[in-house]
This record gives C-alpha cells, structure tokens and sequence, in this order.
C-alpha cells in the first residue's frame, strides 16, 4: 500500500491551528449569543446591548450557526488531515456569506470591520484547504 499524501510544511500546521483557534471564537460568540442572560447582557456597553436587542429571522440564526460550526469542524479537518475539510469549509462560507447579506442589507451596522474580516478568512480558508488538496497535504 502506498501513501499519496507528503509531510505538510511547519506553516500549515500553524495556519490550520490559528484556523481553528478563530472559529473556536466563532463558535463561543455563537453560543454567547444563543444562551447570554439578561444579567450578561446588561453587563455589556451599551452599543453591545443594542446588537442584542435585534430580533434576527430563524434562517440567520441557523446560517450563523452552521457558518461557526462548519468552519470550526473544517478548522479541525485540516489539523487531522482529511479532504472534507474543504466541503465544510466551503458550506462555512456560503452560511457567512447569507448571513452577512441579510445584515448588511437589513441591519444598520456600526462597522463594517469584523464582517468584511470573517469574509475574507472564510475565501482564505477554502483557499487554503484547496491549496492543500492538491499539494496531497490532506486526503
């Protein structure tokens, strides 16, 4: 039996690692945002509070939560080396980018910074697991 895949360079383990440790943060904001309390929320600045008191449709919750998830599981796709990685990844994205739509048409949003930034990580990311596809780094 012979083995396709090659040792993956010290940096892909670095990107995949900081992958992984970003949508960790997504997927804690998710469930910040999912199960915060009245007291948690009240503690927040007031610009924080106001973000809370958006009544968002079910479908940008669900595209929220299957953006982070996605994304966390494809993070950790990459670290244990399995091409999936870039079918979750790209579902990732797709979630980010119809979530992101509704708000950024329906939302008046006081920067538009972090938006822009998960977007661009999540073309990145594809890139990347792409990239490592075809370089027999994951199979």
């Amino acid at each position: 039996m012979t083995n396709l895949s090659t040792k993956p360079p010290i940096w892909f383990w670095i990107v995949s690692v900081l992958a992984l440790l970003w949508n960790a943060m997504g997927v804690m904001a998710y469930l910040y945002r999912a199960y915060a309390t009245d007291e948690m929320i009240a503690s927040l600045p007031a610009e924080q509070q106001a973000e809370f008191l958006i009544e968002y449709p079910a479908w940008v919750t669900a595209a929220f939560a299957l953006a982070v998830f996605c994304g966390f599981l494809g993070s950790l796709s990459l670290l244990i080396r399995k091409k999936w990685a870039y079918v979750l990844l790209v579902i990732s994205a797709i979630a980010a980018y119809a979530q992101h739509a509704y708000i950024f048409t329906n939302v008046e949003v006081s920067s538009y910074v972090m938006p822009v930034l998960v977007l661009i990580v999540c073309i990145f990311l594809i890139w990347f697991a792409k990239n490592a596809i075809s370089k027999h780094w994951i199979k």
